[in-house]
């Protein structure tokens, strides 16, 4: 039996124990992102990556977490045109990440959490960073999960997404998770990889960046990537 996700690429039920964890999770990251870029009253956000899904307490949690709505832009390839109207104010465009429709240096902070790992390929993972980088005039947040993480959060397997990432493939589609065994639609990353991509994309006269994890259960659970434009520390 094929295994169809939701808006948000998840299987996991609203109100089960994975979406709960999941939650607490992004508060965790949420406030790094707050923490970490800085962000001010009056700062314009980008939030890349938002969806059509409702389902989940913390759906779009930046814009449901952040006071002025008037300055988020959000962008997604979903129709989530819902939330001009759930937050009256915010901006809402449908377009791709990896294509963002905005000038260069335009907003001050760009967010965007798990989407990195559906982007498709190493090479559109480094694309996709280099456009969040390339309109912010301060800077961004990425997260996305840790291949190496126990358990598998998008199916909830265990361990099997350790394998090489053909044999996870193929272990997908044998079991019923066609959706995930495409490339274009789960690409999980290590905190390896991240850094690869991040220094492939950023260049370091215009970029610094750091690549750190938030924990569950004492494991490096997330993986964030933080970037700062050069210009802006001098």
């Amino acid at each position: 039996m094929t295994k169809k996700p939701n808006s948000q690429y998840n299987l996991a039920q609203p109100g089960s124990l994975p979406v709960r964890i999941a939650t607490r999770q992004r508060r965790l990251m949420f406030s790094k992102f707050m923490e970490e870029c800085r962000v001010r009253d009056a700062d314009t956000v980008l939030d890349v990556g938002v969806t059509s899904d409702q389902t989940y307490e913390s759906s779009n949690y930046v814009e449901s977490w952040l006071p002025n709505k008037s300055l988020i832009t959000a962008v997604g390839v979903d129709d989530a045109e819902f939330l001009e109207t759930l937050y009256p104010g915010l901006k809402y465009v449908r377009a791709n990440g990896l294509a963002l429709p905005f000038e260069q240096k335009s907003l001050d902070v760009v967010h965007s959490s798990a989407v990195l790992e559906h982007v498709g390929s190493f090479g559109n993972q480094v694309k996709f960073i280099k456009e969040c980088a390339r309109v912010t005039r301060r800077s961004f947040f990425l997260t996305t999960p840790n291949r190496f993480y126990p358990v598998e959060f998008h199916t909830v397997l265990p361990l099997v997404h350790w394998c090489p990432k053909p044999w996870f493939r193929y272990v997908l589609r044998m079991i019923g998770y066609s959706f995930f065994a495409l490339e274009e639609n789960l690409n999980l990353m290590s905190i390896s990889e991240v850094h690869k991509a991040a220094s492939l994309a950023l260049p370091p006269t215009e970029f610094n960046f750091k690549v750190a994890t938030v924990k569950l259960l004492g494991l490096a659970s997330n993986i964030l990537l933080y970037g700062e434009r050069v210009e802006e520390n001098a």
